[in-house]
């Protein structure tokens, strides 16, 4: 699990695997962004692997994001994450 130090007022947890190209990229834009969040590697973890397959139709889709309020987004651009924190 990595925490991203940069400072948020909600909790992100982003699922996502070490070689996925779009997790990197959603990673380096909520960085930028200034918005915090937890990682978990899919892969190491079964349990999260079966969350994200749950919120997916049964596929084990990354990025996926889980928001405080329980919502989630999958593989969503920048701004879908910065509207859904601002609800």
């Amino acid at each position: 699990m990595i925490d991203s130090t940069a400072p948020s007022t909600q909790s992100v947890i982003m699922y996502s695997t070490v070689w996925c190209g779009y997790c990197q990229r959603l990673k380096a834009q909520m960085n930028r962004a200034d918005i915090s969040f937890t990682e978990i590697d899919i892969e190491a973890d079964p349990e999260s692997a079966a969350f994200v397959a749950s919120v997916n139709g049964g596929n084990e889709v990354v990025p996926t994001l889980k928001f405080a309020d329980g919502s989630t987004l999958t593989n969503p651009p920048i701004a879908e994450v910065i509207a859904q924190l601002a609800r």
